[in-house]
């Protein structure tokens, strides 16, 4: 069942190391069958606040998004993000 991690980005700092997180993360998809749907712009607030920034990255399964997410290239990248933003992700399942 396909399988979408979803990020809420906040509180970016647009720093060096945040900027080649941007470069290489769409890199570490490609072993995992994964991506991008939506990639960050501005949304916009139909109810309630969203402040900050939206990713969806699809993946075949969730196992994969797992595997990515996990994977020693993307949380070298993550030690990146997590050092310039503050970020809610979540794995969920298609219907």
């Amino acid at each position: 069942m396909t399988a979408y991690v979803v990020a809420h980005v906040q509180d970016v700092t647009m720093s060096l190391g945040f900027i080649r997180y941007l470069k290489r993360v769409g890199t570490t998809l490609a072993p995992y069958d994964g991506r991008f749907l939506a990639q960050g712009g501005p949304a916009e607030e139909l109810e309630g606040r969203w402040p900050g920034r939206t990713v969806v990255i699809e993946f075949p399964d969730r196992e994969s998004a797992r595997k990515w997410f996990y994977s020693a290239e993307y949380q070298e990248l993550a030690e990146l993000r997590r050092a310039d933003s503050v970020s809610d992700i979540v794995a969920v399942d298609g219907v």
